[in-house]
């Protein structure tokens, strides 16, 4: 059913509602809680990489605090087991028969907090989870649930002891993005309300579990032009023949950019998507999932520029010669 201006609007002013009590702990950053708002309303997960201090955990803490659903931190640890995220199976003398007890995988939303430095094996315990939201355990799947979201963190200064995702794993994100360092006029109010040492604990429920699939599902009936279509899959090709790229997008990042745009849309209060929502989204949607090629790496080329080279390069719809 499409989408009428009506939900639009309701939806816009929603999400602006969202954003702005994420914003009481995560001050002047409103363009990234946005888009970490939108990634959770596309049934996505967000990727944090930043330097220590940034926020990056106060972000995810707000969020979690914004929605009225359950929500955990994994702190990941080297000797962090997989079986400490998705749960485990354990023998009742009492009853006679073996018991799933569910791990902190089992939230509507979850912290995995500094991810790189679990070793692999744990980091590929998420991997069917992100995708499917089923986690399997000797031989059967347990749903975590609607809505479910992983926000994860990391430090990419500090690599002693890390381990660096793969690109199955950097796939299952949505979007991956960056704090960055607060301006001057937010540094001082910061100064200022220095006494409160847990921001995130500021933030009320405002929204529902179920509010949330909701409004997920009226932004996946968005309408969308077919020519949007074409320039987003243009996009995505570009990053697979770029001369600086070894590996490019996947399929499964084209259909996550056309997912993530719709919500975009509908956040404007709009019922359609225009080539400024793909654009908005490219970066930080696309870059994580390219490979540079090590020698362009090596040279200093940076996946984000790469991106933005191919927006410029490929003219959007709305100014194509007819």
């Amino acid at each position: 059913m499409p989408v009428t201006q009506e939900q639009a609007t309701w939806f816009a002013e929603a999400f602006g509602k969202l954003v702005d009590n994420v914003d009481i702990a995560i001050v002047g950053k409103k363009p990234i809680i946005r888009l970490v708002v939108a990634a959770m309303l596309s049934d996505g997960h967000v990727l944090l990489e930043d330097v220590p201090g940034t926020g990056k955990t106060v972000l995810a803490k707000a969020l979690a605090n914004t929605l009225d659903g359950s929500n955990s931190r994994i702190q990941f640890t080297p000797d962090l087991l997989p079986s400490d995220v998705t749960g485990v199976t354990i023998y009742d003398q009492a009853k006679g028969k073996f018991e799933f007890h569910p791990g902190p995988i089992f939230a509507s939303i979850v912290l995995a907090d500094e991810i790189n430095r679990a070793s692999p094996k744990t980091q590929s315990a998420l991997l069917e989870v992100m995708e499917e939201g089923v986690v399997t355990i000797d031989g059967v799947g347990h749903s975590v649930g609607v809505p479910f979201m992983v926000i994860a963190t990391q430090n990419p200064v500090e690599q002693a002891g890390t381990y660096k995702l793969p690109e199955a794993q950097l796939d299952r994100f949505l979007i991956k993005t960056s704090l960055g360092y607060p301006d001057h006029q937010t540094s001082v109010a910061l100064l200022l309300d220095a006494a409160n040492r847990s921001r995130a604990s500021r933030i009320t429920p405002i929204i529902k579990g179920e509010s949330v699939t909701q409004m997920a599902v009226l932004a996946s009936e968005v309408f969308v032009d077919p020519s949007i279509m074409e320039y987003i899959s243009e996009l995505v090709t570009s990053t697979r023949t770029h001369k600086d790229v070894q590996l490019g997008v996947s399929m499964r990042g084209a259909l996550a950019l056309a997912r993530v745009a719709k919500t975009w849309a509908i956040a404007s209060g709009r019922t359609y998507v225009t080539p400024d929502d793909v654009r908005d989204l490219a970066v930080p949607v696309l870059a994580h999932r390219v490979i540079v090629d090590p020698e362009s790496d090596f040279a200093g080329v940076k996946a984000e520029t790469i991106i933005e080279d191919i927006l410029v390069s490929i003219a959007p719809p709305a100014y194509r010669a007819a």
